[in-house]
């Protein structure tokens, strides 16, 4: 099964020198490793080079974000399955024969994620995937391990394979096929929330998607855009709210995308009592995006078959908040 590990890069020179070699040592014989790089200006393609003369380049003109970068360089990668990684991920030993197997013995199975671990706090799960992805009645995502901002200890609760909603684009394998077949990441994503998107659509098309916890990676998080900047909280909040109308059911769609508007009005008011003003204009501008952007893709859940019912009874935000529930565990 011909494998190509492919780090999007952007300025990312001292992230490479330091997470680029774990990859390369723990590489297997059927996988090539690829650095898809999106117009750096550092030293970037130079330090590859130089150092790791066996790790191919993809150069794309410009800095077109996440979604689309990955689009542009996948266009000149042959192989069955590409792994999506973060340049700020540490592997580790057998990381890659636990999921190829799992490919190898599931056809069906079209997508899939390794437990991600934070790489500072390796006992912890870390925030972008941890045990493996959901989403809530109103499109919130949440995670094995992690439920907002809480993240559960990893004591090998979840070492197991299990089938899951959503895999994080931190390290997110996908059958070749499926990935063209679908057309790649949504591009007017730009970066964030864009791989929930796409095991949205894959589902929708009747393929699993899979949680490996036999494989372990550590993900630094924020490396590229910090938690704290306003733009990942326009992005984040922009994103799930385009996802939900290209996605959500017909017959939950009005209600969902209602509700949504208020609970974001909430958590702008939640940010100006933490003093966070910033916060609070990046969500104004998220929704003033949103309803830029509503018919756009109201017309793209047309193409769409929806025969995947997402979590229809859990509401993440009131168990969290008003009941208390800060483990996957304890969600009902």
């Amino acid at each position: 099964m011909k494998t190509a590990i492919v780090i999007l890069n952007w300025n990312g020179e001292k992230l490479l020198e330091q997470f680029l070699p774990s990859i390369v040592n723990f590489n297997s014989p059927e996988a090539t490793i690829y650095v898809a790089d999106n117009a750096s200006t550092d030293n970037s393609i130079s330090f590859v080079k130089e150092n790791y003369p066996t790790v191919k380049i993809v150069q794309n003109p410009t800095n077109t974000g996440y979604a689309k970068g990955y689009n542009d360089a996948l266009q000149h990668i042959d192989a069955d399955i590409y792994c999506l990684i973060n340049s700020d991920v540490e592997v580790t030993k057998n990381w890659l024969a636990p999921i190829l197997q799992v490919f190898k013995e599931e056809e069906n199975t079209a997508i899939i994620q390794p437990k991600l671990l934070d790489f500072k706090d390796k006992s912890k799960f870390e925030y972008a995937g941890a045990g493996g992805g959901f989403v809530d009645l109103y499109g919130y995502p949440y995670c094995r391990g992690r439920v907002f901002n809480d993240l559960e200890t990893d004591n090998g609760q979840f070492n197991d394979v299990s089938e899951i909603f959503w895999a994080s684009g931190a390290c997110f394998f996908i059958r070749s096929k499926v990935y063209h077949q679908l057309g790649g990441f949504d591009e007017d994503y730009f970066a964030h929330q864009e791989e929930i998107d796409l095991c949205w659509r894959t589902q929708n098309e009747g393929f699993n998607i899979k949680y490996v916890g036999t494989s372990s990676v550590y993900h630094v998080g924020g490396a590229t855009l910090q938690e704290s900047n306003p733009h990942k909280t326009y992005l984040n909040f922009r994103n799930s709210l385009l996802t939900v109308v290209k996605n959500v059911p017909t017959q939950w769609f009005l209600f969902v995308v209602f509700s949504r508007l208020i609970l974001d009005g909430i958590a702008g008011i939640k940010f100006l009592f933490e003093l966070r003003p910033i916060h609070t204009w990046a969500i104004i501008k998220a929704h003033f995006s949103f309803y830029k952007n509503f018919f756009k893709f109201f017309n793209k859940r047309r193409k769409l078959q929806r025969r995947y019912e997402y979590n229809l009874h859990t509401s993440v935000v009131w168990q969290y908040f008003g009941l208390g529930r800060k483990k996957f565990k304890d969600l009902k």
